[in-house]
């Protein structure tokens, strides 16, 4: 296992990212759910949708959401499948507390939810305590990835589920050099515009293109372990949803 600088896929010390990523999010959070729904122009809220109906929660469910932000897929999962309980968790606590915010709202619709500040690549958790795993826009930002999906493996019981939802890459030549333009040109600019974080959405842009596309992604998923690794693309896999079992 060895940890890369999350913005170009280069082997580096992994405090690098993680300080960046707890800046440019603790800075950004209030207005994190705004950009992605302005930057997206609301697709994402589909491809929450993807990952909520692949995510095989029951009501006996005990649910792992690590990156968790704001709690969109906690909440999503809640309405939806209504778990016996979420555990949501993030590596920003500034994000966690708008989480926690939108829980005193009611947001999760009486399924119950726990908050925590958690590093998904040293998981807190017992062996074999969680019956589905997710992740949305998460594994992207962890510098040791294998790190990070061995401890999902080793957390989720035997037949649990990981549901990842994560930015990919279009297999489309002509869709991919339009999104290649859009993150170098717009997620700056929309980021800038709505957060006056103009260079954390630098990174987020770089962040994006450096991350494996779906089938690279799928072999990381088999040789941390895992069998029956799908992935359905969304809106031509400008965003994939990796699905993967422990056996």
């Amino acid at each position: 296992m060895s940890s890369i600088d999350t913005a170009t896929g280069k082997t580096a010390p992994e405090e690098i990212s993680k300080e960046r990523v707890r800046e440019i999010f603790s800075s950004i959070a209030k207005k994190y759910e705004r950009f992605n729904a302005i930057s997206s122009f609301g697709a994402y809220r589909l491809w929450l949708g993807e990952l909520v109906r692949r995510a095989p929660v029951t009501p006996q469910s005990l649910v792992l959401d690590l990156a968790g932000g704001t709690g969109d897929v906690s909440f999503a999962l809640a309405r939806a499948k209504r778990p016996a309980h979420i555990q949501c968790t993030d590596l920003v606590s500034e994000m966690l507390e708008v989480a926690r915010e939108h829980y005193g709202q009611g947001r999760a619709d009486g399924v119950a939810i726990d908050f925590e500040v958690v590093d998904a690549q040293d998981i807190p958790y017992s062996d074999a305590s969680y019956d589905v795993v997710t992740v949305a826009y998460g594994i992207r930002n962890m510098p040791d990835r294998e790190r990070a999906l061995a401890e999902m493996f080793r957390v989720l019981k035997p037949g649990g589920t990981l549901a990842c939802l994560e930015f990919s890459t279009p297999p489309n030549p002509v869709w991919r050099a339009l999104y290649g333009f859009y993150l170098k040109h717009l997620i700056p600019f929309w980021g800038g515009l709505i957060t006056g974080d103009r260079e954390g959405f630098v990174y987020l842009s770089k962040s994006i293109k450096a991350f494996p596309d779906q089938r690279t992604f799928a072999r990381m998923l088999e040789d941390a372990g895992f069998c029956d690794v799908e992935w359905t693309n969304c809106t031509g896999g400008i965003a994939a949803v990796h699905t993967a079992r422990k056996r």
